[in-house]
Formats: structure tokens, C-alpha cells, sequence
């Protein structure tokens, strides 16, 4: 059962970056996705151990869902890079294990208050060049 339910919002996840690549500007469609990622994964603890071991494991029942979720936010941030507003030098390895790490550090209850300043530190230094990356001193 909770397999299923996992599946069902890994596949919500994908969906969305597809209908992100076609409707927005590259940078606000990663930055979308990579929130709604974030989200994903707080909502489902446990889930970074599990997806990073189905990343590695060809014969793990998630691998499949790891990968077509990696490959999602790996479309959207090359469509970023194309346009030159998503750093160069990483990729959708990079991108799912920030995703996965700053979900599940806002799920911890000393950092929680600073989840929103947390992405926006994480998504500034993706992007490059951002309107609004503005920084602004942490309280």
C-alpha cells in the first residue's frame, strides 16, 4: 500500500515537470518543481534512505521511480542551464540529493522554522543571475 501511494505521487511529481517544461520560464519551473520536491520528500520520511538505495540498486522495486523522478528534475535543470539561469556545473544526481536533503532537514524540528530560508539558500545558489536572489541577512 504504501508503495502505491509512493508510486502515485512520484508519478504526480513527474507529470508536473513535464507540464513545468511547456508552461513556465526554465528557472520558475525548477525552482517549482524542486519546492514541490522538497515537499515530497518531507511528507515521506524515510524516503531519502530509500530512494538513494533504489538510485544505486537495479533490482530495488523503486529504481524505476528513482530514476524517472532524477530524470524529471534532471530535464528541468538543463532547460535552466540552456538558458543560462541554472549553474553548470551540476546535474540531476546533484539536484535530487539537494532536493533530498533539504527535505529532510526541514523535517527536523530545530530547522523547520528556517525551511523557507533554507530553499531559497539552496535554489539561489542553483540559479544564477535570479531577479529577487536578493540576500538577505538569516534571523
Amino acid at each position: 500500500m504504501f508503495e502505491a501511494l509512493l508510486r502515485m505521487n512520484v508519478d504526480e511529481l513527474i507529470q508536473q515537470a513535464a507540464e513545468l517544461e511547456t508552461s513556465n520560464p526554465p528557472d520558475e519551473a525548477l525552482v517549482s518543481w524542486f519546492r514541490d520536491g522538497v515537499a515530497f520528500v518531507r511528507s515521506y520520511s524515510g524516503i531519502c534512505a530509500l530512494f538513494a538505495t533504489a538510485h544505486a540498486d537495479p533490482d530495488s522495486a523503486l529504481h524505476a521511480s528513482s530514476t524517472a523522478l532524477r530524470s524529471a528534475g534532471a530535464r528541468l535543470l538543463l532547460r535552466a542551464q540552456a538558458e543560462g539561469t541554472a549553474r553548470a556545473d551540476i546535474d540531476g544526481v546533484d539536484l535530487f540529493a539537494l532536493m533530498s536533503a533539504l527535505g529532510w532537514l526541514v523535517g527536523q524540528p530545530g530547522f523547520a522554522p528556517r525551511g523557507d530560508h533554507l530553499f531559497h539558500v539552496i535554489t539561489s545558489a542553483i540559479l544564477t543571475n535570479r531577479p529577487g536572489n536578493d540576500i538577505k541577512k538569516a534571523t
